[in-house]
């Protein structure tokens, strides 16, 4: 089995749910998930995760964002964005300058009511099924934070802007709040994803170009793909973490951490008591990833939060 995360830029026209089934079939493995929904006509960066990777899927999706964004002012749609149903359209009044103040306003938290067409669920239901069904429900408001909106250009009735944006942020919803500060109203015409957690534009890869890679590796030999003759396009799960200091178990108390135990300080190796409540990624002796800790002042021991290693 295949464990890592793939990169993968997701086209237009693909679901993100496309983009697995497709790795499915390229890589001969079910056990793939992705980590975060990007719509159909969205573009960009989409981590895929393979094998025991699957099982950082929702740690990725709790990773802050960046986008690349054209707002499109004076019109509002359905959707929130250029594909839906126009509703009202309305002369672009402003200026440039009330259009950057205006962006510039939305730095920093704040209330967003999740869009109709989206994959969240109320009463077990999507939002989006009762929106093509004609049903609108009452969404409560979402806090969400908008690090930073850095304006590229300005042709009015058009706004090309880069988000970085956390979790749970729509930006289509947030072009048409834009749009409504401004009193012409406003939807998202197009939306790249640049960026998730490590994971960049630059270094992500189309699936035709995961498929020859994966037909080139398989020429000439009938061995499964592995983890190590894919590490070109596969970034180790560890990778994720990278940021978490590291501890290794020390001999004679590994079993302790096969069986999923909590570890006691003195039996890893670099431990300090300076980490207090910090995270940490702790391996075996032999430098297999085992799974993110945390120290617990309450119990004085280090516990599990997610294993890794079966």
């Amino acid at each position: 089995m295949i464990n890592g995360i793939i990169n993968v830029y997701k086209e237009r026209g693909y679901t993100s749910h496309d983009v697995v089934a497709k790795l499915r079939g390229i890589l001969h493995q079910k056990k793939i998930g992705h980590t975060g929904t990007l719509d159909p006509e969205a573009e960009g960066v989409l981590p895929v995760c393979l094998g025991k990777a699957t099982r950082v899927c929702d740690m990725l999706t709790e990773k802050d964002k960046v986008y690349e964004t054209v707002l499109l002012l004076g019109q509002k749609t359905d959707t929130q964005d250029t594909t839906g149903t126009v509703l009202d359209t309305r002369e672009v009044l402003c200026t440039k300058e009330q259009v950057e103040a205006a962006v510039k306003s939305f730095v920093g938290t704040y209330a967003q009511i999740p869009p109709m067409y989206s994959a969240l669920k109320v009463n077990g239901k999507k939002l989006c099924d009762l929106a093509r069904a004609g049903v609108e429900v009452e969404r409560k408001p979402r806090e969400v934070t908008i690090f930073s909106i850095d304006i590229e250009e300005i042709s009015l009735p058009r706004v090309k802007m880069n988000v970085h944006c956390s979790k749970g942020t729509y930006i289509r919803t947030l072009c048409q709040d834009i749009g409504d500060k401004l009193g012409c109203g406003g939807c998202m015409e197009s939306l790249l994803r640049t960026k998730v957690a490590q994971f960049t534009l630059e270094d992500s890869l189309r699936l035709n170009e995961i498929e020859k890679r994966v037909q080139e590796l398989r020429q000439g030999t009938e061995s499964e793909l592995t983890t190590e003759l894919l590490e070109e396009i596969v970034t180790r799960t560890d990778a994720v973490f990278e940021g978490y200091p590291k501890l290794s178990a020390k001999n004679g108390f590994e079993k302790m951490l096969y069986n999923g135990n909590a570890m006691q300080p003195e039996w890893l190796d670099g431990w300090k008591d300076s980490l207090q409540e910090k995270k940490i990624r702790l391996y075996d002796q032999q430098e297999r990833f085992i799974g993110i800790y945390q120290y617990s002042s309450k119990s004085r021991d280090i516990r599990p939060i997610k294993i890794f290693m079966e």
